[in-house]
């Protein structure tokens, strides 16, 4: 017994819909078992992600004008970051002056992107210097565990209670002010939280298969930390850097507003900003405004990069 034909009519016509509509499409072996979605790596799987957070993206924007024009801003100036004009002290933004002048008649706007340039800088380089030692020594710890491992974090733990100020103040005073004085400052106690991290990610990841079959095949502690646990790290390392570099960009800045930073005739936001408050209830309101405000979108645009790169990195965190 055949089964009848199934008919099917369209409600806003009233006309009768083809049999072949409901007919299943004919697909070769090949097309049936070929994967419709592309092969995405890690990290082209993370750029993804992060591409979906219009925060992140928006402070990686950010940080990316403010680098390009730390490089080519002083460029856009006919003005140099040192000439000093008297008869033009203290004026206001103009077409001329586009951020205004100081008291001696510098522009602000050239200076403001001369002291992008050290203020990146520094936190830049601090980072980087906190990557290296903080990988290293926490490496070893997590990896060594044991009494190597006891050690290495009371030695931490003392560090960590030492008051920050005071070793800045006791380091100007052996070494002298300046922008290595300041990198050394940064990096004396800054690669704790570093290390921290790598420590407790190695904990987590020494007893992997993979992890256990280089051992066995004789691999030194450094290889192992190299080829094994520093791939299966680097989101959580990735972060901890976004938000090291805001924290060394803020202290340079705080360390020069004290005028234990950089030194004159170079420029930095701290040092702007600091020359800007004595003058800001005289109307000069410029002075202390733009220096101030870049400091403020570098730090908000890591800190939103961080966190969209948390939740890019980490699956347990994707939003989406």
């Amino acid at each position: 017994m055949s089964l009848p034909v199934r008919r099917e009519y369209d409600v806003s016509t009233g006309e009768q819909v083809p049999n072949e509509w409901f007919t299943p499409k004919k697909q070769k072996r090949v097309e049936k078992e070929s994967i419709v979605r592309p092969s995405l790596s890690y990290w082209q799987n993370t750029w993804q992600v992060l591409r979906k957070n219009k925060l992140a993206m928006t402070g990686l924007s950010i940080l990316l004008f403010l680098f390009i024009m730390a490089i080519l801003g002083p460029f856009f100036s006919p003005h140099s970051v040192t000439a000093q004009t008297l008869a033009q002290q203290n004026l206001p933004p103009s077409s001329k002056y586009w951020f205004g002048t100081d008291e001696l008649g510098r522009d602000v706007f050239t200076r403001t992107w001369y002291g992008a340039r050290i203020s990146l800088f520094v936190g830049v380089i601090a980072a980087l210097i906190d990557f290296a030692i903080g990988v290293i020594y926490g490496g070893i710890s997590g990896y060594k565990g044991g009494k190597t491992d006891h050690i290495m974090m009371r030695i931490i733990e003392v560090l960590h209670g030492l008051p920050y100020l005071l070793v800045v103040i006791l380091l100007m005073v052996l070494m002298g002010p300046g922008l290595g004085t300041i990198i050394v400052a940064l990096t004396v106690t800054g690669w704790v939280g570093m290390a921290r991290i790598v420590r407790g990610q190695v904990l987590k990841l020494k007893h992997d298969e993979h992890v256990l079959a280089s051992k066995t095949f004789g691999a030194s502690t450094m290889r192992v930390i190299r080829r094994n646990l520093l791939p299966n790290m680097m989101g959580a390392i990735i972060v901890q850097i976004t938000l090291t570099v805001p924290s060394a960009i803020f202290a340079e800045a705080f360390l020069s507003f004290l005028g234990l930073g950089i030194q004159a005739p170079f420029a930095s936001w701290g040092v702007m900003a600091n020359d800007g408050l004595p003058v800001i209830l005289s109307g000069h309101w410029w002075r202390m405004f733009f220096p101030a405000f870049f400091i403020s979108i570098t730090m908000f645009a890591f800190n939103v990069l961080g966190d969209g790169l948390q939740d890019a990195l980490d699956p347990k965190l994707r939003r989406s």
